[in-house]
């Protein structure tokens, strides 16, 4: 991080059923055990603005919804990721931009708005994409069951896959480091080890300064 932020960001995404949330769980436990400064945080947010992106997902489409969802993104970012990076956290998100790119263009959004209603929010330092094989996860999401729109299309896992493999191409374009990992046969406390060991040694927190400085832009 630059502009004095020394905190590290790690975004984790990928389609539903790879394993992200438990991934991310057992990541949150390995730093915290070295005692490191972490914080582990999720979109949509529990906030307002995040509980109702969430809850009206399935029946907002389209322009309407990825405006709202970067709209929560900002929100996040002021109120949780910009924070904890100034504190020199090390902060883990359950989904974030990659999700975005991913998502809102199988809802038709044309790739170009996507970024430019996300400009302003600042890059992971390091984006995880987690994959698996399409029919891998289609039978993930038919045992665990339907719970969002997208997953009433059959083609939708490999549209998925080849999206992240896209928006994995794109983030390193930026020059962000992308770590992609198939979980098919990876239980998520192995995924959370080979993430960790990419994370760089962080300050103590009783080493880190509590003066918050200018946040930097992307």
């Amino acid at each position: 991080m630059t502009g004095g932020r020394t905190g590290w960001f790690v975004s984790i995404d990928g389609p539903s059923g790879v394993g992200k949330s438990t991934t991310v769980q057992a990541l949150h436990g390995l730093p915290t055990k070295q005692k490191r400064p972490a914080r582990r945080t999720v979109e949509p947010t529990s906030t307002a603005l995040g509980t109702f992106t969430r809850s009206h997902a399935n029946t907002i489409h389209g322009l309407a919804l990825a405006c709202l969802v970067a709209a929560t993104r900002y929100e996040h970012v002021e109120t949780v990721i910009d924070p904890a990076l100034r504190a020199g956290e090390l902060i883990i998100s359950d989904r974030y931009l990659p999700s975005t790119l991913v998502l809102q263009q199988l809802d038709g959004v044309p790739f170009e708005f996507l970024i430019d209603v996300n400009r302003h929010v600042p890059l992971p330092d390091l984006a995880v994409i987690l994959t698996a094989e399409p029919g891998l996860i289609a039978e993930r999401i038919a045992t665990r069951g339907i719970t969002h729109r997208w997953h009433l299309d059959p083609t939708g896992p490999s549209r998925e896959v080849d999206l992240y493999q896209d928006t994995a191409a794109y983030l390193i374009s930026r020059g962000v480091d992308v770590l992609v990992l198939d979980t098919s046969a990876s239980t998520p406390s192995d995924v959370a080890r080979r993430i960790a060991d990419a994370i760089p040694a962080l300050p103590l927190a009783s080493n880190v300064s509590s003066t918050p400085s200018t946040p930097q832009g992307t």
